[in-house]
Protein backbone atom coordinates (compact mmCIF):
# COMPACT_ATOMS: atom_id res chain seq x y z
CA UNK A 1 0.00 0.00 0.00
CA UNK A 2 1.28 3.90 -1.12
CA UNK A 3 2.88 5.54 2.56
CA UNK A 4 0.29 8.42 1.64
CA UNK A 5 -3.41 6.12 0.42
CA UNK A 6 -5.23 9.16 1.04
CA UNK A 7 -3.53 11.72 -0.51
CA UNK A 8 -6.04 13.89 -2.90
CA UNK A 9 -8.95 12.71 -0.32
CA UNK A 10 -10.22 15.36 1.70
CA UNK A 11 -11.91 14.09 5.63
CA UNK A 12 -13.60 16.21 8.20
CA UNK A 13 -13.66 15.25 11.46
CA UNK A 14 -16.29 16.29 13.94
CA UNK A 15 -14.99 17.12 17.33
CA UNK A 16 -11.35 16.86 16.32
CA UNK A 17 -10.27 19.29 19.25
CA UNK A 18 -8.53 15.91 21.80
CA UNK A 19 -9.04 12.40 21.92
CA UNK A 20 -9.46 9.99 19.59
CA UNK A 21 -10.65 13.09 17.13
CA UNK A 22 -7.16 14.30 17.51
CA UNK A 23 -5.64 11.29 16.98
CA UNK A 24 -7.71 10.48 14.17
CA UNK A 25 -6.95 13.74 12.33
CA UNK A 26 -3.94 12.70 12.71
CA UNK A 27 -3.12 10.34 11.07
CA UNK A 28 -5.76 10.78 8.24
CA UNK A 29 -2.69 13.79 7.81
CA UNK A 30 -0.56 11.02 7.74
CA UNK A 31 -1.91 8.84 5.24
CA UNK A 32 -1.85 12.27 2.81
CA UNK A 33 -5.36 13.74 3.09
CA UNK A 34 -6.74 17.21 3.82
CA UNK A 35 -8.43 17.04 7.15
CA UNK A 36 -10.65 19.89 8.16
CA UNK A 37 -10.10 19.73 12.58
CA UNK A 38 -13.88 21.51 13.67
CA UNK A 39 -14.53 21.94 17.49
CA UNK A 40 -15.50 24.60 19.44
CA UNK A 41 -11.86 25.16 21.62
CA UNK A 42 -10.23 27.98 19.79
CA UNK A 43 -7.04 29.36 20.70
CA UNK A 44 -9.60 32.86 20.78
CA UNK A 45 -11.99 30.69 22.54
CA UNK A 46 -11.64 28.12 24.63
CA UNK A 47 -14.24 26.12 25.27
CA UNK A 48 -13.78 23.09 27.81
CA UNK A 49 -13.19 24.09 30.98
CA UNK A 50 -9.80 23.08 32.45
CA UNK A 51 -8.95 21.62 29.04
CA UNK A 52 -6.16 23.36 27.37
CA UNK A 53 -6.03 21.65 23.86
CA UNK A 54 -7.34 23.53 20.49
CA UNK A 55 -8.68 22.87 16.99
CA UNK A 56 -5.57 25.01 15.65
CA UNK A 57 -3.20 22.84 17.31
CA UNK A 58 -4.45 19.65 15.82
CA UNK A 59 -4.80 21.13 12.31
CA UNK A 60 -0.78 22.00 12.96
CA UNK A 61 -0.72 18.33 13.40
CA UNK A 62 -2.03 17.16 10.90
CA UNK A 63 0.39 19.36 8.69
CA UNK A 64 3.23 17.85 10.22
CA UNK A 65 1.82 14.75 9.98
CA UNK A 66 2.20 15.39 6.22
CA UNK A 67 -1.15 16.26 5.67
CA UNK A 68 -3.02 19.73 5.32
CA UNK A 69 -4.66 20.43 8.51
CA UNK A 70 -7.51 22.93 8.08
CA UNK A 71 -9.13 24.35 11.54
CA UNK A 72 -12.69 25.81 11.29
CA UNK A 73 -14.85 26.56 14.73
CA UNK A 74 -18.69 24.74 14.13
CA UNK A 75 -20.90 24.46 17.32
CA UNK A 76 -22.10 21.27 15.65
CA UNK A 77 -25.24 21.66 17.65
CA UNK A 78 -25.98 25.03 15.37
CA UNK A 79 -27.54 23.44 12.23
CA UNK A 80 -27.13 26.80 10.63
CA UNK A 81 -23.98 26.72 11.23
CA UNK A 82 -23.01 23.20 10.35
CA UNK A 83 -24.68 24.07 6.82
CA UNK A 84 -22.41 26.48 6.59
CA UNK A 85 -19.57 24.67 7.36
CA UNK A 86 -20.13 21.84 4.53
CA UNK A 87 -21.04 24.86 1.78
CA UNK A 88 -17.81 25.71 2.97
CA UNK A 89 -16.00 22.48 2.52
CA UNK A 90 -18.11 21.64 -1.01
CA UNK A 91 -17.16 25.50 -2.25
CA UNK A 92 -13.08 24.83 -1.96
CA UNK A 93 -12.89 21.11 -2.19
CA UNK A 94 -15.18 20.33 -4.15
CA UNK A 95 -15.52 17.17 -2.50
CA UNK A 96 -15.76 15.45 1.08
CA UNK A 97 -14.19 11.43 1.12
CA UNK A 98 -14.23 11.04 4.64
CA UNK A 99 -16.59 11.89 7.55
CA UNK A 100 -16.00 10.91 11.35
CA UNK A 101 -18.37 11.38 14.20
CA UNK A 102 -16.16 11.81 17.15
CA UNK A 103 -18.01 15.21 19.55
CA UNK A 104 -18.45 13.63 22.67
CA UNK A 105 -18.44 16.43 25.15
CA UNK A 106 -19.84 14.32 27.85
CA UNK A 107 -17.12 13.79 30.72
CA UNK A 108 -18.65 16.80 32.95
CA UNK A 109 -21.82 15.17 32.53
CA UNK A 110 -21.01 11.77 33.91
CA UNK A 111 -22.63 9.95 36.68
CA UNK A 112 -22.45 6.59 37.63
CA UNK A 113 -25.46 6.45 39.84
CA UNK A 114 -29.03 4.21 39.30
CA UNK A 115 -31.12 6.07 36.56
CA UNK A 116 -33.74 7.58 39.13
CA UNK A 117 -30.68 9.36 41.16
CA UNK A 118 -29.17 10.96 37.49
CA UNK A 119 -29.40 14.38 36.25
CA UNK A 120 -31.86 14.87 33.75
CA UNK A 121 -30.64 18.34 32.65
CA UNK A 122 -26.83 16.44 32.75
CA UNK A 123 -28.40 13.29 31.02
CA UNK A 124 -30.26 15.07 28.33
CA UNK A 125 -26.95 17.44 27.67
CA UNK A 126 -25.52 14.48 27.23
CA UNK A 127 -27.78 13.45 24.39
CA UNK A 128 -27.80 16.52 22.37
CA UNK A 129 -23.96 16.87 22.68
CA UNK A 130 -23.01 13.14 21.99
CA UNK A 131 -25.90 11.80 19.57
CA UNK A 132 -27.68 15.34 18.23
CA UNK A 133 -24.59 16.53 16.90
CA UNK A 134 -23.65 13.57 14.95
CA UNK A 135 -26.82 13.52 13.47
CA UNK A 136 -26.84 16.90 12.03
CA UNK A 137 -23.23 17.05 11.42
CA UNK A 138 -24.07 13.47 9.00
CA UNK A 139 -27.58 15.46 7.26
CA UNK A 140 -25.28 17.73 5.92
CA UNK A 141 -22.26 16.00 5.13
CA UNK A 142 -23.39 13.10 3.61
CA UNK A 143 -24.90 15.04 0.60
CA UNK A 144 -21.65 16.23 -0.50
CA UNK A 145 -20.68 12.75 -0.73
CA UNK A 146 -23.61 11.56 -2.48
CA UNK A 147 -22.27 14.00 -5.02
CA UNK A 148 -19.76 11.81 -6.45
CA UNK A 149 -21.32 8.59 -4.93
CA UNK A 150 -18.40 7.35 -3.01
CA UNK A 151 -17.16 8.32 1.15
CA UNK A 152 -17.10 6.66 4.01
CA UNK A 153 -18.56 7.85 7.21
CA UNK A 154 -17.34 6.90 10.93
CA UNK A 155 -19.22 7.00 14.34
CA UNK A 156 -16.94 7.06 17.12
CA UNK A 157 -18.04 5.12 20.17
CA UNK A 158 -16.68 3.58 23.15
CA UNK A 159 -16.81 -0.35 23.22
CA UNK A 160 -17.59 -3.00 20.60
CA UNK A 161 -20.56 -4.69 22.63
CA UNK A 162 -24.50 -4.46 23.17
CA UNK A 163 -24.43 -5.22 26.40
CA UNK A 164 -24.99 -2.21 29.57
CA UNK A 165 -21.84 0.61 29.99
CA UNK A 166 -22.85 1.58 33.67
CA UNK A 167 -24.76 4.19 33.65
CA UNK A 168 -28.31 5.09 31.43
CA UNK A 169 -27.11 8.35 29.89
CA UNK A 170 -23.92 7.19 28.77
CA UNK A 171 -24.82 3.79 27.65
CA UNK A 172 -27.95 5.75 25.31
CA UNK A 173 -25.12 7.81 23.83
CA UNK A 174 -22.74 5.39 23.24
CA UNK A 175 -25.20 2.68 21.60
CA UNK A 176 -26.88 5.05 19.67
CA UNK A 177 -23.78 5.91 18.18
CA UNK A 178 -23.07 2.39 16.61
CA UNK A 179 -26.92 2.40 15.72
CA UNK A 180 -26.38 5.41 13.70
CA UNK A 181 -23.47 4.07 11.76
CA UNK A 182 -26.30 0.40 11.11
CA UNK A 183 -28.69 2.39 9.91
CA UNK A 184 -27.50 5.24 7.66
CA UNK A 185 -25.41 2.32 6.28
CA UNK A 186 -28.84 0.61 5.23
CA UNK A 187 -30.36 4.10 3.50
CA UNK A 188 -26.82 4.31 1.63
CA UNK A 189 -27.12 0.41 0.95
CA UNK A 190 -27.59 1.27 -2.87
CA UNK A 191 -25.05 4.12 -2.88
CA UNK A 192 -21.20 4.18 -2.95
CA UNK A 193 -21.17 5.66 0.32
CA UNK A 194 -20.39 3.36 3.54
CA UNK A 195 -21.30 4.31 7.48
CA UNK A 196 -19.60 2.00 10.07
CA UNK A 197 -18.63 2.85 13.79
CA UNK A 198 -14.96 2.70 15.22
CA UNK A 199 -13.73 2.02 18.55
CA UNK A 200 -10.56 2.57 20.86
CA UNK A 201 -9.57 0.23 23.70
CA UNK A 202 -8.15 1.66 26.88
CA UNK A 203 -6.89 5.30 25.23
CA UNK A 204 -4.16 7.24 26.59
CA UNK A 205 -6.05 10.40 25.90
CA UNK A 206 -4.63 13.65 27.20
CA UNK A 207 -7.52 13.50 29.50
CA UNK A 208 -6.08 10.08 30.68
CA UNK A 209 -2.75 10.94 30.96
CA UNK A 210 -3.59 13.69 33.49
CA UNK A 211 -5.83 11.49 35.54
CA UNK A 212 -2.96 9.25 36.06
CA UNK A 213 -0.20 11.87 36.61
CA UNK A 214 1.55 10.87 33.92
CA UNK A 215 2.67 12.14 30.20
CA UNK A 216 2.94 10.28 27.23
CA UNK A 217 6.94 10.31 27.68
CA UNK A 218 6.60 8.46 30.80
CA UNK A 219 2.90 6.67 30.75
CA UNK A 220 4.18 3.34 31.84
CA UNK A 221 4.65 4.74 35.16
CA UNK A 222 1.01 4.51 35.63
CA UNK A 223 0.90 0.83 35.17
CA UNK A 224 1.58 0.67 38.76
CA UNK A 225 -1.61 2.57 39.75
CA UNK A 226 -3.49 0.23 37.12
CA UNK A 227 -1.98 -3.00 35.67
CA UNK A 228 -4.69 -3.11 32.73
CA UNK A 229 -2.89 0.51 31.49
CA UNK A 230 -0.04 -1.84 30.29
CA UNK A 231 -2.16 -2.60 27.38
CA UNK A 232 -3.33 1.04 26.90
CA UNK A 233 -2.87 2.76 23.34
CA UNK A 234 -2.37 6.27 21.80
CA UNK A 235 -5.31 8.17 19.90
CA UNK A 236 -3.16 7.65 17.29
CA UNK A 237 -4.20 4.06 17.26
CA UNK A 238 -7.33 4.36 16.60
CA UNK A 239 -6.92 6.95 14.03
CA UNK A 240 -4.47 4.52 12.06
CA UNK A 241 -7.43 2.11 12.05
CA UNK A 242 -9.95 5.12 10.61
CA UNK A 243 -7.11 5.85 7.87
CA UNK A 244 -6.78 2.12 7.23
CA UNK A 245 -10.38 1.43 6.15
CA UNK A 246 -10.43 5.24 4.36
CA UNK A 247 -8.10 3.54 1.80
CA UNK A 248 -9.51 0.35 1.58
CA UNK A 249 -11.87 -0.36 -1.60
CA UNK A 250 -13.65 -2.90 -0.56
CA UNK A 251 -14.43 -1.29 2.90
CA UNK A 252 -18.27 -1.18 2.36
CA UNK A 253 -18.17 -4.93 3.19
CA UNK A 254 -17.84 -3.56 6.56
CA UNK A 255 -20.89 -1.21 6.33
CA UNK A 256 -23.06 -0.72 9.17
CA UNK A 257 -21.26 -2.93 12.10
CA UNK A 258 -18.45 -1.94 14.77
CA UNK A 259 -15.07 -2.30 14.56
CA UNK A 260 -12.29 -2.11 17.09
CA UNK A 261 -8.70 -0.73 16.57
CA UNK A 262 -7.22 -4.01 17.84
CA UNK A 263 -9.26 -6.11 15.36
CA UNK A 264 -8.66 -3.76 12.62
CA UNK A 265 -4.67 -3.58 13.58
CA UNK A 266 -4.88 -7.67 12.91
CA UNK A 267 -6.18 -6.97 9.58
CA UNK A 268 -4.48 -4.52 8.12
CA UNK A 269 -1.22 -4.93 9.67
CA UNK A 270 -0.61 -1.23 11.34
CA UNK A 271 0.93 -0.60 14.71
CA UNK A 272 0.67 2.19 17.17
CA UNK A 273 2.96 5.08 16.78
CA UNK A 274 5.33 3.81 19.85
CA UNK A 275 5.28 0.25 17.91
CA UNK A 276 2.91 -1.86 19.85
CA UNK A 277 -0.07 -3.50 18.51
CA UNK A 278 -2.00 -3.36 21.81
CA UNK A 279 -5.14 -5.84 21.89
CA UNK A 280 -7.39 -4.94 24.25
CA UNK A 281 -9.70 -7.21 23.70
CA UNK A 282 -7.43 -10.02 23.84
CA UNK A 283 -5.98 -8.73 27.03
CA UNK A 284 -9.36 -8.25 29.03
CA UNK A 285 -10.28 -12.01 28.37
CA UNK A 286 -7.38 -12.97 29.33
CA UNK A 287 -7.29 -11.10 32.64
CA UNK A 288 -11.28 -12.35 33.15
CA UNK A 289 -9.61 -16.09 32.52
CA UNK A 290 -6.73 -15.41 35.41
CA UNK A 291 -9.48 -13.78 37.72
CA UNK A 292 -12.11 -16.57 37.51
CA UNK A 293 -9.08 -19.62 37.62
CA UNK A 294 -7.89 -17.62 40.57
CA UNK A 295 -8.06 -18.95 44.22
CA UNK A 296 -7.03 -15.75 45.72
CA UNK A 297 -9.71 -13.31 47.32
CA UNK A 298 -11.31 -10.47 44.82
CA UNK A 299 -10.41 -6.91 45.41
CA UNK A 300 -12.52 -3.93 45.13
CA UNK A 301 -10.98 -3.77 41.34
CA UNK A 302 -10.85 -7.17 40.44
CA UNK A 303 -14.85 -7.36 41.27
CA UNK A 304 -15.40 -3.80 39.09
CA UNK A 305 -13.73 -5.68 36.50
CA UNK A 306 -15.76 -8.74 36.84
CA UNK A 307 -18.74 -6.70 36.88
CA UNK A 308 -18.07 -4.88 34.12
CA UNK A 309 -17.28 -8.03 31.97
CA UNK A 310 -20.86 -9.29 33.22
CA UNK A 311 -22.26 -6.58 31.66
CA UNK A 312 -20.28 -6.03 28.76
CA UNK A 313 -20.91 -10.13 27.55
CA UNK A 314 -25.13 -10.01 28.68
CA UNK A 315 -26.21 -10.00 24.65
CA UNK A 316 -23.45 -12.53 23.60
CA UNK A 317 -24.80 -15.91 22.70
CA UNK A 318 -23.04 -19.56 22.90
CA UNK A 319 -21.99 -22.27 25.16
CA UNK A 320 -18.79 -20.61 26.21
CA UNK A 321 -20.12 -17.16 26.96
CA UNK A 322 -22.81 -18.67 28.83
CA UNK A 323 -20.42 -20.62 30.98
CA UNK A 324 -17.96 -17.82 31.63
CA UNK A 325 -21.07 -15.60 32.93
CA UNK A 326 -22.17 -18.43 35.30
CA UNK A 327 -18.33 -18.42 36.31
CA UNK A 328 -18.53 -14.72 36.69
CA UNK A 329 -21.57 -15.26 38.89
CA UNK A 330 -20.26 -17.77 41.21
CA UNK A 331 -16.99 -15.41 41.37
CA UNK A 332 -19.19 -12.48 42.46
CA UNK A 333 -21.17 -14.89 45.08
CA UNK A 334 -17.82 -15.51 46.91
Amino acid sequence: MSARPLAGQVAVVAGATRGAGRGIARMLGEAGATVYCTGRSTRESPASAGRPETIEETAELVTASGGRGIAVRVDHLDEAQVEAFFARVRAEEGRLDVLVNDIWGGDELMEWLPFWKLSLEKGMRMQRTAVDTHIITSRHGVPLMLERDRGLVVEVTDGDFSGYRGSLFYDLAKTTVMRLAFAMSKDLAKTGVAALAVTPGFLRSEAMLDRFGVSEANWRDAIATDPHFAESETPAYVGRAVAALAADPAVRAKAGRTWSSWTLAREYGFRDVDGRQPDWGAHLATAIAQLLDSEQPLTPQDRFLLEIRQLQQEFVTGADADAERARIARRLAE
